[in-house]
């Protein structure tokens, strides 16, 4: 992989992590139109994650500060300490998938884009249902309950496939769900950060232990995919964070609609 394709992918990863659009189904077909494939994949994937993962640190400074203040520092039951149970428990779904499927999880990325466009074509669907259905609710919502934390929790766990968005199926779950939209934004960037970590973590074991090749991509493409998914995802964090609060999620739709269509289209050709 060359620097300008660590680049261009980079970009891409930053955009679309937080954007209901799916960074995986557009990194899959970047990599695809780039001509870039191999085992290194993965891995460079992973860095990614992890840089937008940061991002989200810095743009949620103030709420991830004050649940490790709250949580941390009494002995009482608080209302951080809830919020970060409610995390918790909305990261069992995906980390059931990750332990006990996570070669099925592997096997559905580099084979083609016909799966990715099948699913950004459903994450069109529910980013439209989700709209359709909010506009017959009540208008001011609730905060994130035990039920919801559960229900998005299943959501982010079947959003491991290519090109179903993360945060569009946990949004729009979360509202389909009744909660508040800027709540269920929040609650949707913050819940990520303990998988995303986690794999990490393991990839990082997995290099300690010479299973994965990080030569065969080199250590500058990975460096500058990092740097520029952060930067990027600092600024994709902060506009989805207003767009949830105040615009439409159709829009999104119809955009995942039309690219869905064309990777479905690459993907038989």
């Amino acid at each position: 992989m060359d620097w300008w394709q660590a680049l261009i992918l980079g970009i891409v990863q930053g955009l679309t992590e937080f954007l209901p659009v799916s960074s995986s189904g557009h990194l899959e077909i970047g990599q695809a139109l780039l001509g870039t494939s191999g085992e290194e994949n993965l891995t460079f994937t992973v860095v990614l994650h992890v840089a937008t993962v940061l991002s989200t640190l810095v743009v949620l400074w103030k709420e991830v500060a004050g649940l490790f203040k709250g949580t941390f520092t009494t002995l009482q039951w608080n209302a951080e300490k809830n919020y970060v149970a409610l995390i918790l428990l909305s990261c069992l779904p995906v980390f059931v998938v990750g332990v006990f499927f996570k070669d099925e999880v592997e096997a559905f990325f580099g084979n083609g884009l016909l799966l990715v466009g099948i699913c950004l074509l459903i994450t069109a669907f529910l980013l439209w249902l989700s709209e359709f259905l909010q506009k017959r609710m009540p208008a001011e919502g609730h905060e994130v309950g035990w039920k919801d934390a559960l229900i998005i929790g299943c959501a982010q766990a079947l959003a491991v496939l290519p090109g179903l968005s993360r945060s569009g199926s946990t949004i729009a779950t979360g509202l389909l769900c009744g909660v508040k939209k800027e709540k269920v934004a929040r609650f949707s960037f913050l819940m990520v950060l303990i998988p995303v970590l986690g794999e990490a973590f393991l990839e990082t074991l997995d290099m300690l232990k010479g299973e994965v090749v990080v030569p065969a991509i080199g250590w500058l493409p990975l460096l500058i995919g990092f740097v520029a998914a952060f930067v990027t995802g600092c600024l994709a964090c902060r506009f989805m964070l207003e767009v949830v609060r105040r615009q439409r999620l159709t829009y999104f739709a119809v955009y995942c609609l039309l690219i869905g269509v064309f990777a479905v289209v690459y993907g038989l050709r």
